[in-house]
């Protein structure tokens, strides 16, 4: 989508500004904050939008805000004292006021706000999360489904992918019968949140839902029944259902979208997303296709953090799982994710990357460091916790990783990981020598996903140490099937035990199963 106004374009989908036909360089802040004035020109936009869209609801302080402001003026021929273009509406925020027209493809027509709103925000979706309605009929429960939703809308705001919606201008909608379309439309988001509360006596029932505004179809909705021991301990565990579920949802319409567009017309942010439903797959192949996707997106811009930690994180993936070699992959993934936390410190996935890359060279408490972080970043974080149950149990604390496995379970049980995480339980309970429940985990693990190393490995072990001849000749048989390199020397120089003791235990497991 492109904006025409006075001797202006600006180009959405190439991130560009040209003057009389001369590109302008802008720095990337300043250029969102430009398309997203145009974008939402029909409305002012509040401080509190931009900081939400713009700055993803981190702390700016007005001189901050005020200089972006000039700079995307001055970009314009514009400047603060004639406010040709870029208007400032005093104690109500700023707002676009050119006349502008918008053309798509080789079609102009005149400027129409709505749904150009969800199109030109093209770097990530935003999300907006409505007041949750009270369906209990006691207006003195309204606060219950109030916090429910803000809670809901902070733990999405740390979800670095997502711009999300400041409650100030989400909660207007509140008690008005307004079609989430339009509300899409005015707010310039693709996606809302929606639910209801319902109290009665000791028991509460929440349903939510997340929808995709500009298809008008729901992506997701699950209702949630409990029993109202602690408002505050219920609250955060609703919350923190949703907030898991809404994140693999979103990024599964996003690579839909993606998978829609030509190859040409593909942004960093598509191909990001088509990377990460190759990621999810778990296997050689679909990791390789995600990492030279990933690697496409890093040269359309450099500085995405997002590109950069997932990159970071599947090279060291394939380490782990022996598709590839560490000497090779562990430099190039600790650049990848040195350069993820150098762009957004406070991104979640940026210090899982690098916790992986840790944890793979033998880094065990910087690698445990890294995963507190992102998950005091983003406790929700399903693939975090996961990580974090990883290298507890490598590190010498059995009981610890099996609870951090179970809390990335119960955090997303639809996540495209889950198998990956009973796969670390079952790996748990082996280090404990609970071999049976260890291969009861590892079966379960398999049962989610049949081709998955990790349990095939665990499985082979349990099975070896108890004994069973027939299961640990199976699980040996698929483990070379997913792993054809998994070797006693392999295992010996590529896994970073902190203990000696628990090293001799996993080969032993494997010896007793065959592995030579």
């Amino acid at each position: 989508m492109r904006f025409l106004f006075e001797n202006n374009v600006i180009d959405g989908d190439l991130r560009e500004l040209t003057r009389a036909g001369t590109t302008v360089p802008l720095q990337p802040q300043v250029f969102d904050l430009l398309l997203y004035l145009v974008a939402q020109r029909a409305r002012v936009v509040s401080k509190d939008d931009l900081i939400s869209q713009i700055w993803r609801d981190r702390i700016v302080s007005d001189s901050a805000l005020n200089s972006r402001i000039n700079a995307a003026r001055k970009a314009l021929g514009d400047d603060g004292a004639t406010q040709r273009l870029i208007k400032t509406i005093p104690r109500k925020g700023f707002r676009f006021v050119g006349e502008v027209r918008e053309e798509s493809g080789a079609t102009l027509a005149p400027a129409e706000p709505g749904p150009a709103l969800a199109r030109a925000v093209a770097d990530r979706p935003a999300i907006a999360v409505l007041a949750f309605e009270n369906m209990s009929g006691d207006p003195a429960q309204e606060y219950f489904g109030d916090g429910i939703s803000e809670d809901i809308l902070t733990a999405l705001s740390k979800q670095r992918w997502f711009m999300v919606v400041a409650r100030n201008s989400s909660f207007t909608y509140k008690g008005r019968a307004v079609h989430v379309r339009q509300i899409a439309e005015e707010l310039g988001v693709r996606y809302i949140v929606e639910g209801s509360v319902r109290k009665a006596d000791n028991r509460v029932r929440i349903t939510a839902q997340l929808n995709d505004a500009t298809t008008g179809s729901h992506l997701w909705a699950e209702r949630y029944d409990r029993e109202l021991v602690d408002v505050f301990a219920v609250q955060d565990d609703i919350t923190n259902a949703i907030v898991a579920a809404i994140e693999p949802q979103i990024h599964a319409a996003e690579n839909f979208r993606a998978d829609r567009k030509p190859p040409a017309s593909l942004d960093a942010w598509d191909l990001v997303m088509r990377a990460l439903s190759h990621y999810w797959r778990v296997t050689r192949q679909d990791h390789q296709a995600a990492q030279a996707l990933l690697e496409r997106a890093i040269s359309i811009d450099p500085n995405y953090g997002q590109a950069l930690s997932v990159l970071a994180a599947s090279h060291m993936f394939g380490v782990h799982l022996g598709w590839a070699e560490l000497a090779t992959a562990a430099p190039i993934a600790e650049a990848a994710a040195l350069a993820a936390v150098r762009c957004d410190h406070e991104d979640a996935w940026a210090h899982t990357a690098l916790g992986s890359v840790c944890f793979s060279t033998r880094r065990l408490s910087e690698a445990l460091s890294e995963f507190e972080q992102a998950l005091a970043l983003n406790p929700n974080f399903s693939l975090a916790q996961g990580y974090y149950a990883l290298a507890l149990s490598y590190a010498g604390r059995s009981r610890d990783s099996f609870e951090a496995a179970q809390k990335a379970i119960r955090l997303s049980p639809r996540d495209p990981s889950l198998a990956i995480y009973y796969g670390i339980a079952g790996y748990a309970r082996f280090t404990e020598r609970r071999y049976d429940e260890a291969i009861t985990l590892a079966r379960e693990a398999i049962r989610h996903r049949g081709d998955l190393t990790g349990a095939y490995r665990v499985l082979a072990v349990s099975a070896g140490m108890t004994g069973d001849s027939m299961l640990a000749e199976m699980a040996l048989g698929e483990l070379r099937r997913t792993q054809p390199n998994i070797s006693l020397h392999w295992i010996t120089t590529q896994l970073p035990w902190a203990s000696e003791a628990d090293r001799e235990h996993y080969l032993e497991g494997f010896r007793r199963a065959g592995l030579r």
